[in-house]
């Protein structure tokens, strides 16, 4: 029987081997990437025709016509075998006529916040307009004195960095409203900064913050405080005008400390670059450490980033200082640095799945990387950016994140267990792959195009370079010798050493000519392409959340989110090809799926991390990853999570716990809001007391009990 078919309003399937489109994902490929008119009639009549608007823009980069008739055809191949362009890209390539100030980029990082109001405000400016052009983007706010300071200048005290942080969430909120587009921002902070307990507590608030996620900026130096149960100096910069009017003596330990700091203007420097820094007060490592677990165990955040592993790792470690990344933390970044996106469904590349012959097309895999790295390359010169610095960032050195989805549900049907063995071996190998042909792909498009430009400079050898990088003294260099930023890429970036192992000959031809971009691969949470393009394929490197589960969606004109139920395609795809009846949840035995079938709530926390760190060897970036843990997971279990995710050498380390007395997460299992009851107070004091999932009318409009009571607690109510 073919299978060749149109499934609701344009959702045309091409071949045999589909599977059919779910209501929900053609749903949210509507709303969000099919491109219309002003006045909501379609111009892209089905998927396939959003694959040749973006392939068709893409490949007219190109230099003359036959390199762009080449070049369409191979893109729009790879697009209906499984490259995915991240969001940015889909909705907004090809639709200048119709979106003419939007941007392809995902990714981007502010300049350093200097701790002026002209500059906190300017930074509020550029990331108002980098925002409304569909960007995400991440800060680090730590740079701000401690509330209590006091400034000189304006002969009063500070209000600190979260009196701030609440400008820049509100200022996000009205942008995301007015444009019908959710936000997306990330704040950063130091874990040495006075008013650290202050930012990891700040969410315990209803509705405070809920336009970012927050990450700590962990460094090794408080790991080792943690680990010999140590103090913990928590400190700020001193000015020099400070030193007479308070009398610090810049020579007393137990006053002044020196670190390494974002920003050195203005501030008292050593000869080794480090800043002074004046020690407001002393706590146990080990009480900042159970601050910041108990708050993700409650409120999923802060997560934490590693921030020297992220430094000492950075391909661009000679050029670059990275204390921020993107708003979902798979794109550590430099100031004003952007990255775009995209995924490869791994699904796409499954034949004779969940049969003992099941098996992955290792050799279509590479060509697919292989014509998607050319692609991605492609949208660099018509990235929409708003800021000249963000654009001079990204075409200086043309990074991209390629990463994959849907590694969960290919692992299913495979018949290998998320988190077993085997499932390891297999994503350290598409892991890999991924790595070695993309480079490959960089260094014939530096021949036929030319290198990154910043691969092109000539750098100036400086002590701190010998300093991380010891060998190089070995080499012969010296302080003030000239050295070209490809041979400071190639040669001495840590990642590219690991590929040099697979392949020396293409590293020191990398090292020669240089690359044509300087980063290649990240992996996204993928969140809307995985259940719209990839018909809810598992998201990024996750498993899936469940089989059959429901998703919470900002509907434009509703008041609240909108409950849709979804199924995970690997569910779809064994009922399309082995059993029309299976269900998750039936206790038929003719209906029942096979032990392999497993989500995220039956994976240990440890397996999450393993896989992480199976993948991360590989991925030159980092990694958006989240470990789902059950509700009534043992919080002293959960503790260790964060542990044994720094021993296994990640970058960062996210959980998730679902809490309904916090708030509602965007994947939410039928049984958690069952189980669930929820209470409102009426204005004449009455109360009613309903299940999650019960439908309440209210206002006008129908909503689940769990989205209301969320709406109206957060604040957001009417306001989506």
């Amino acid at each position: 029987m073919r299978h060749k078919e149109i499934i609701s309003d344009g959702t045309r399937l091409a071949n045999d081997n589909e599977i059919p489109y779910q209501p929900a994902s053609f749903d949210i490929w509507d709303q969000k990437y099919r491109l219309k008119k002003k006045d909501g009639s379609a111009i892209d009549g089905d998927i396939e025709a959003t694959f040749a608007r973006v392939a068709r823009t893409l490949a007219d980069q190109e230099k003359n016509q036959q390199l762009r008739k080449h070049w369409y055809d191979k893109f729009l191949w790879a697009l209906k075998n499984g490259a995915i362009p991240a969001g940015r890209i889909v909705s907004n390539v090809g639709a200048g006529k119709y979106r003419p100030n939007t941007s392809t980029i995902n990714c981007t990082v502010s300049g350093a916040i200097q701790d002026s109001m002209d500059d906190i405000l300017l930074k509020l400016h550029e990331a108002g307009l980098t925002l409304k052009a569909g960007c995400g983007i991440g800060y680090e706010f730590s740079t701000l004195r401690p509330k209590g300071d006091y400034v000189a200048g304006a002969g009063a005290y500070t209000s600190g960095p979260l009196s701030f942080m609440d400008i820049y969430d509100k200022m996000c909120f009205t942008i995301s409203s007015a444009g019908g587009r959710r936000g997306a921002q990330m704040a950063t902070f130091d874990i040495s900064h006075p008013d650290v307990l202050e930012v990891i507590r700040a969410k315990r608030q209803d509705g405070r913050l809920r336009q970012f996620n927050l990450s700590l900026l962990i460094t090794e130096e408080f790991m080792q405080a943690l680990a010999s149960d140590s103090l913990w100096k928590l400190v700020f910069p001193v000015r020099d005008s400070e030193l007479e009017s308070d009398d610090i003596n810049i020579d007393d330990s137990e006053d002044i400390v020196w670190r390494d700091w974002p920003g050195s203007d203005n501030y008292i420097v050593n000869a080794n670059g480090k800043v002074a820094c004046r020690v407001h007060k002393t706590i146990p490592a080990r009480q900042l450490w159970d601050a910041i677990m108990s708050s993700t165990y409650d409120y999923g955040e802060p997560g934490f980033i590693l921030i020297d592993r992220v430094k000492e790792l950075n391909n661009n470690w000679f050029c670059e200082n990275i204390r921020a990344t993107n708003p979902c933390g798979e794109q550590p970044l430099p100031e004003y640095g952007a990255c775009l996106l995209g995924s490869i469904n791994l699904t796409k590349f499954v034949l004779s799945p969940f049969t003992d012959e099941a098996r992955f097309d290792w050799e279509k895999f590479r060509n697919v990387v292989r014509i998607f790295t050319r692609m991605l390359d492609n949208v660099v010169d018509i990235n929409g950016l708003p800021l000249p610095h963000q654009r001079n960032e990204i075409l200086s050195k043309r990074r991209h994140g390629m990463g994959y989805l849907g590694l969960g549900s290919t692992l299913t049907m495979l018949k290998l267990k998320y988190g077993g063995q085997a499932s390891l071996e297999f994503t350290a190998t598409v892991s890999r792959e991924l790595a070695l042909t993309g480079w490959r792909v960089a260094l014939e498009l530096a021949k036929e195009k030319g290198p990154a430009a910043i691969l092109d400079e000539i750098f100036e050898v400086t002590a701190e370079m010998l300093r991380q990088r010891p060998e190089m003294h070995d080499h012969g260099y010296r302080p003030g010798d000239p050295v070209k930023g490809s041979v400071l890429h190639a040669n001495y970036s840590r990642y590219m050493q690991k590929i040099a192992r697979l392949d020396p000959e293409l590293v020191t031809e990398l090292a020669e000519i240089g690359a044509r971009f300087t980063h290649h691969s990240s992996i996204a949470p993928t969140g809307t392409i995985s259940l719209s393009i990839a018909n809810n394929a598992s998201n990024g490197i996750e498993p899936s959340f469940a089989h059959q589960y429901a998703r919470n969606i900002i509907r434009q004109g509703k008041k609240t989110k909108e409950k849709v139920d979804v199924f995970s395609y690997e569910l779809l795809a064994y009922r399309h090809l082995i059993n029309a009846k299976a269900s998750p949840y039936s206790e038929l035995p003719e209906e029942q799926l096979p032990e392999y079938f497993v989500s995220s709530d039956e994976i240990t926390p440890s397996n999450h991390v393993d896989i992480q760190a199976a993948a991360q060897q590989w991925i030159d970036s980092s990694i958006s990853k989240t470990a789902n843990v059950p509700t009534d997971y043992p919080y002293e279990d959960f503790k260790h999570i964060y542990l044994y995710a720094y021993q296994k050498g990640l970058k960062g380390c996210t959980t998730f716990r679902f809490n309904p007395e916090v708030h509602q997460g965007v994947l939410v299992r039928q049984e958690d809001l069952e189980k669930t009851m929820y209470q409102f107070v009426l204005e004449n004091g009455e109360v009613i007391t309903a299940n999650g999932n019960e439908v309440i009318e209210y206002d006008g409009e129908t909503h689940t009990a769990a989205n209301l009571y969320d709406a109206l607690k957060e604040g957001y109510y009417g306001e989506l």
